[in-house]
């Protein structure tokens, strides 16, 4: 069997996914984009179980998912969804000295994510995981 297309080429697969990240942010470079990426991801898995996080990151390509599970402490407790302002503060709280997320940064990415990721799957999986992962990645940018 080749070598799969997505392992071959995932740099250049992530740097497309920064890209859409960054434009639909409305951001200025994809080093500004960075921190916004690894906060949504992880305020994501912080409101999921082991079991659902690791079938959401089956869904994700090579690097995105390696972001989604960077630093993870399965240990933990699981959190609830909350607001979407409560959301926003946690996503701004990576690394906030150097973190450019505007308000709309979990629907930016979501979007981003949709254009990468096989959205039949994803919709399959949603109604799956707690209530408010629909609502997260719906991608519905201002």
């Amino acid at each position: 069997m080749p070598l799969p297309f997505e392992y071959q080429n995932a740099t250049l697969e992530f740097e497309r996914f920064m890209v859409d990240a960054r434009d639909l942010a409305g951001l200025n470079t994809t080093n500004m984009a960075w921190n916004m990426v690894v906060g949504v991801l992880h305020t994501f898995r912080r409101r999921l179980s082991i079991d659902q996080a690791l079938r959401f990151a089956d869904l994700l390509p090579p690097v995105l998912r390696a972001i989604f599970v960077e630093g993870w402490r399965p240990g933990e407790p699981v959190a609830g969804f909350g607001t979407r302002e409560e959301l926003l503060a946690e996503v701004r709280a990576v690394r906030p000295a150097h973190n450019f997320s505007p308000p709309d940064a979990i629907a930016a990415v979501a979007a981003a994510l949709r254009r990468h990721v096989d959205v039949a799957a994803l919709e399959r999986l949603l109604p799956s995981l707690p209530a408010g992962a629909k609502e997260f990645w719906s991608g519905q940018v201002s």
